[in-house]
């Protein structure tokens, strides 16, 4: 129950009886918003600001509840202060340590704004600075990825589809299209930006207030681009969350992608890459066991965030216009989502600064599979001019030949080949070299050698 300097309740003129515990218990929401301090502060210093420019307070009273808030701030840094479940939320707990501190006075700090354009406000700033942090580890990963392809620009290994050995690749071809999708993460987040770039403030419970104030001021003392235009829509507005919530879900997916890769590199089965110590445990019963239980880690929360997304979905789906206490769970959904994303990509971080490739095994295993087959199908077309489907059914059957004989493509001999396509000459054989495969890719966003350096230097001026 929120109460005043007199330990009142705000609403006890209205609200006669107190309420249970078990209703106080379900309506406190100190545990989760707690975190919104810094906004919900950053808020009310604009709003008094705004109120004493507009003369709807003194510049008195707007000096004396100012120092107040700072003082409360520094408590709460300070970890001082002491948060109560019954004042219900971090607006209310500020607002009565508020009256403590300054007395009567700080019941000016709430005109003209309700406790839905102010909770509105701090969310919308905390998403804010929060997706900075996202943006600012996702071009530390991406830093860290393109390390990783600098030193392994001609570690050849095989490109997969369905798992299967398709063409040969460069490991750092591989890397870079992580890179790709973590970029295309980065900008959804600043769509995301942009989108909730409105400022709430001034709107109050849903229509607007009487008083002449200037939500221009706060728009551009908060860091809005511009006032929200509708009052309604304001404190139903959830829209920014579900975007955040999907953009952070999309980069998991992206997490759990890598990290199922490495798991399965890592297997016994293929062997392609060894994970530090540092970025593995062992098992409990097993003493030979190293397992890779970091990635395993980031595969899961991935959905985490799905379940997130899903649950603010089905929240709003049924809700009118405007305000309903079921928007009091959005916060410690996206709170949650955050902080699985934020761990996740620092895990990321760290196994990929953690692990080497295994160079041979990549190579032996490149050379498994007749990967070089649509080379040859391409070298037909080229030179003999046969159209593409005739060239690949006579590779169809060069490769049923080196099947047959349980020799690789490299291995067969002009003799071998001829018997399948007597115009073939001595040049065909330089095709099933796996360099050379790769480095004919020379196709804008092809595996070439010299393709993926200029990727890189391109990428490494933008993530400095």
């Amino acid at each position: 129950m929120i109460k005043n300097k007199h330990n009142q309740a705000v609403w006890s003129k209205r609200i006669k009886k107190k309420p249970s515990l078990l209703f106080q218990e379900i309506g406190s929401s100190i545990d989760v918003d707690k975190r919104l301090f810094k906004e919900d502060i950053m808020g009310s210093l604009v709003h008094i600001e705004m109120l004493s420019k507009q003369k709807i307070i003194t510049s008195k009273i707007k000096k004396k509840i100012s120092k107040g808030l700072k003082k409360i701030e520094k408590e709460i840094l300070q970890k001082k202060f002491i948060f109560n479940k019954k004042h219900e939320d971090i607006h209310m707990n500020i607002e009565k340590r508020l009256f403590q501190l300054i007395g009567d006075d700080a019941g000016f700090v709430h005109t003209a704004r309700s406790r839905n354009d102010q909770v509105i406000t701090d969310f919308k700033l905390w998403t804010k600075s929060s997706t900075k942090k996202i943006d600012k580890k996702l071009n530390e990963l991406i830093k860290t990825i393109l390390k990783v392809a600098k030193n392994n620009v001609q570690t050849i290994m095989p490109g997969f589809t369905h798992l299967k050995n398709a063409q040969p690749v460069s490991l750092a071809h591989y890397f870079l299209a992580y890179v790709e999708m973590f970029q295309r993460d980065k900008k959804r987040f600043f769509n995301n930006l942009e989108n909730l770039n409105e400022n709430p403030l001034g709107v109050a419970a849903l229509s607007g207030t009487s008083f002449n104030i200037d939500r221009f001021f706060t728009t551009r003392k908060l860091g809005f681009k511009k006032p929200t235009n509708n009052s309604i829509d304001t404190v139903s507005d959830r829209d920014f969350v579900l975007d955040f919530l999907y953009t952070v879900s999309v980069c998991s997916l992206h997490i759990s992608r890598i990290a199922e890769e490495l798991i399965i590199w890592n297997s016994d089965g293929f062997n392609l890459i060894k994970l530090s110590d540092k970025v593995v445990t062992g098992s409990s019963i097993m003493p030979q066991k190293k397992n890779p239980d970091p990635l395993e880690y980031l595969r899961g929360k991935a959905g985490g965030t799905f379940g997130n997304l899903f649950s603010m979905l089905t929240i709003l789906k049924g809700l009118p216009l405007s305000y309903f206490k079921d928007l009091q769970d959005d916060k410690e959904i996206v709170f949650r989502s955050f902080d699985i994303l934020d761990n996740c990509i620092s895990i990321l971080n760290e196994v990929l600064n953690n692990f080497k490739p295994n160079k041979s095994e990549m190579l032996k295993l490149a050379n498994k599979g007749f990967v070089t087959a649509t080379d040859f199908a391409d070298h037909l077309v080229k030179y003999h001019k046969k159209s593409f489907r005739k060239a690949y059914q006579i590779t169809t059957n060069i490769v049923n030949y080196a099947e047959e004989k349980k020799i690789k493509l490299n291995e067969l001999s002009l003799k071998d080949l001829q018997k399948i396509e007597p115009e073939l000459k001595s040049n065909v054989l330089n095709i099933f070299d796996l360099k050379n495969s790769i480095n004919s890719k020379k196709s804008f966003g092809g595996t070439s050698f010299n393709n993926i350096k200029k990727m890189i230097v391109k990428y490494k001026k933008i993530y400095k």
